[in-house]
Parts: C-alpha cells; sequence; structure tokens
C-alpha cells in the first residue's frame, strides 16, 4: 500500500469502493456510516446529497441563528458511495475511488463555485482492501482512514499532515469501528477479528502505532466498543457476554471497578438499537449522560434516550425527513437531530432530554482504585501510562440480576414504543 501526495483529476470510482450505506457490501463486524457526519465540536456536518439522478457533497453549518446548506457540486456528480467528512475549519473532505486508488480533496466553497485541494491518494494494490474514513477526531483538525487488508489493518492520516496521506500504523488483524477515546485525538479504539474473535484495542497514534488490548469482557465473547465519552468515561458496548450468541448493549466506565452492565431495557427481539451519540461535560457522573439510541422495528425508525440511572428507554418520534444515526448532545441536554424534507433542505430538530428521575439524582459514586494496577478500560485517559495495562477479563453483571437483588424490576423489561405518526 502507497501514498502519493498529488494526482491529477480523474474519473469517478470503480465499482470495488466499499460502499457505506450498503451493508451487504461490508464484512460482518463493520457497523453501517451514517448518511450525515456531524464535526466534533458540532460545528458543520457534510453529506452526500441528490439532486435528480445526481449525488453532490453538501455542507451545513449548525453553529448559527438558523442552519443553512451550502451545495459543494464538482464539476461532475459523484458516485453514491462517495464519502465526505467535515472539518472544523469549514471545508469537506471527499474520499472518492479513482481505478483503484483512493484519492482525498478538501471541498470549499468560492462564490459561484467550488474549490478543490488535491491532498493526494492511497493506493491498495490488494483487492480485497477496504478503505473508509474513520468518525471525525476531536480535533477537528485532522481525518483518518481505516484500510482493512486480508491479515492486517492500517491506520491513515489523510488530511492535517505536512505531506499528503500518511500510514501511521498497522495494526494485525482485521479491525472495523472507530472510537476515539481521548480529547486530542491520540488514541483510537478499533474492533479487531482475530483467533475466531473480535475485541476491542487501542491504538495509540502518538506512540508510533502502539497497540493495547482494551475490552474482553470473557474469551470466548465477541466484544465491541460503539461509543465513548471521554468527559465521563461513559462507554457503550455491544457483546455477547450475556447472552452467548446474542449480542446485547451494555456499557461500562473508563476509571471505574464496577463490572459491565447489560440493561434488560436496551434488549428488544424485534426491534435493532443502536447508540449514535453521548452527552458531554458530564465530568464523573457517567450514570446522568443522556445516550440518543436508533431504534429500527418493522414499522419504521425512532429516537429513543436512555441514562445508565435508569431502567427504561424514553421513546421519541423522529422528525420528519430525519437522517437516521445522525445527532448531537449539548452539554445541557440538548438533542439536535438533522433532517430535510421536500419543503426544508436543512433543518435541525430540538429535543430536551426527559429530566432525572429522582432516584437516580444521587447515584453510587464510582469505585476508584490506585492501588493495584489498574486494566485500560478501567484507567482514566489522563494518567501516566494507560497502555502499559492488562486488559479488562471481568465476569459481566447482568441487569436482570442486579435488579432481583435489589428487590425490585421496575422498568427492566423492553416496551417498544408505537411507531411515531
Amino acid at each position: 500500500m502507497t501514498a502519493c501526495a498529488t494526482e491529477p483529476a480523474a474519473e469517478p470510482g470503480d465499482e470495488r469502493v466499499t460502499r457505506p450505506s450498503d451493508v451487504t457490501a461490508l464484512p460482518a463486524d463493520m457497523i453501517a456510516r451514517p448518511t450525515c457526519v456531524i464535526a466534533a465540536d458540532g460545528t458543520y456536518a457534510a453529506r452526500l446529497a441528490l439532486d435528480g439522478e445526481c449525488w453532490f457533497p453538501e455542507r451545513w453549518t449548525l453553529d448559527g441563528p438558523e442552519p443553512y446548506a451550502v451545495p459543494l457540486p464538482s464539476h461532475q456528480p459523484e458516485e453514491p458511495g462517495t464519502e465526505v467528512l467535515p472539518m472544523t475549519d469549514g471545508r469537506v473532505l471527499i474520499h472518492r475511488v479513482v481505478d483503484g486508488r483512493h484519492t482525498f480533496c478538501l471541498l470549499y466553497p468560492t462564490g459561484p463555485g467550488t474549490g478543490e485541494l488535491l491532498l493526494g491518494a492511497v493506493e491498495c494494490p490488494d483487492e480485497d482492501t477496504r478503505l473508509w474514513l474513520l468518525p471525525p477526531a476531536p480535533d477537528g483538525e485532522h481525518a483518518y482512514a481505516l484500510a482493512v487488508g486480508r491479515d492486517s489493518t492500517a491506520v491513515w492520516l489523510v488530511a492535517g499532515g505536512a505531506f499528503g496521506p500518511e500510514l501511521l500504523a498497522e495494526v494485525p488483524g482485521r479491525c472495523s469501528g472507530g472510537v476515539w477515546l481521548d480529547d486530542t485525538g491520540q488514541l483510537l479504539a478499533l474492533d479487531r477479528r482475530r483467533y475466531g474473535r473480535t475485541k476491542t484495542v487501542v491504538v495509540d497514534l502518538g506512540r508510533g502505532g502502539e497497540v493495547t488490548p482494551l475490552l474482553q469482557i470473557t474469551e470466548d465473547s465477541d466484544d465491541r466498543l460503539l461509543l465513548a465519552d471521554a468527559d465521563s468515561g461513559l462507554l457503550l458496548i455491544r457483546s455477547d457476554a450475556a447472552s452467548p450468541g446474542q449480542d446485547r448493549l451494555g456499557w461500562g466506565v473508563l476509571g471505574s471497578t464496577l463490572p459491565i452492565r447489560f440493561p434488560d431495557c436496551l434488549r428488544a427481539t424485534d426491534c435493532a438499537v443502536t447508540p449514535f451519540a453521548i452527552q458531554p461535560g458530564q465530568v464523573l457522573t457517567p450514570e446522568r449522560c443522556a445516550v440518543a439510541l436508533r431504534i429500527d422495528g418493522p414499522a419504521g425508525s425512532w429516537v429513543g434516550v436512555w441514562r445508565p440511572a435508569e431502567r427504561q428507554v424514553h421513546h421519541l418520534p423522529a422528525p420528519e425527513g430525519w437522517l437516521a444515526g445522525t445527532g448531537l448532545w449539548t452539554r445541557e441536554g440538548v438533542l439536535q437531530l438533522p433532517y430535510t424534507t421536500g419543503t426544508v433542505r436543512c433543518g435541525v430538530t430540538k429535543v430536551t432530554a426527559p429530566a432525572v428521575p429522582v432516584a437516580a439524582e444521587a447515584p453510587r459514586p464510582l469505585e476508584l482504585t490506585a492501588a493495584r494496577p489498574v486494566p485500560l478500560q478501567q484507567a482514566p485517559l489522563n494518567g501516566p501510562s494507560p497502555l502499559k495495562r492488562r486488559p479488562l477479563s471481568i465476569r459481566p453483571a447482568f441487569e436482570d440480576e442486579a435488579v432481583r437483588a435489589e428487590g425490585g424490576s421496575e422498568g427492566e423489561n423492553w416496551s417498544p414504543a408505537p411507531v411515531p405518526a
């Protein structure tokens, strides 16, 4: 795999490109990407919009009095699988596939037209290699991509470097996912498939790509990290440790000695539940963080709001034209959901999270310890050298067991909400 600092303009990508919106083309353990991507600080968003039969990039400005969209069409339509990612300076990174090479450019408005700054390309000689953009980096100035080959996975810096795309790390095994664990964009969590099991590892981009195990609930379980919040340390996990052969949603906390929890209220038999945003700013109180859930059922999709301190999911209707799976929390607990309709090209619905129940006002304090080596999953990210610690390997705590021990079951069962009209 090689990088080129400059590339001439070329035709759109070929059919070997991995298309994030086409889940049938993806590996079984790869998570589908949202149709709209929001920058880490919430200032901008980007998506691939449709004008008749032609696709084009579109940038949304979200930090003003009213959201508005700016089209960024190129000299020719884009392929449906083209990826876009917003930068915090207002430019939009675009990833195209041209004759087997993955090209990266920065788009920006220039009066009536679109400016395009070519960053370079990454070549993947192996046809089996798949490359896609990672979620926006916390600093908003850099962008990264993951190239998954037959036996290893490469992490590339594709925007923000000095000389075009730069290979930062080579991880043994096939990786998917991609979650940032800190505010600087140094610690990247990946779900690695190796030896028949999927476990989450951390790649330290500031230490030459050093790889350290992060999540191992049991030896035989498949454990994936879905979301993480650096302020509170809250982790959202998908694992079959609680029910072998069946994935369930669980949560844990960086720096805590409490076990992983698998709440019954997040367990659904006829719906797919996917967390997509965590409320930031809840320092040392992860139980109070509001988590936004995308819920897909036989009759449609809607939004769920849940907190670890509660044993129920609050079901909310999604706005018409919601760009499903996309949203952003404010520190004050307001969920912003972008949508587009035939009459509103760029809209954002704001939903205030339900109040924290009185019973959850004073959650049990975190059990922290410094007297023994702390596993990485339980270690604060600002410690002296958290990546040298061993992975977590503990018995998961099932929420129904905890409920029985406390003598109650309020809100523990899943009750599908009526589909919003």
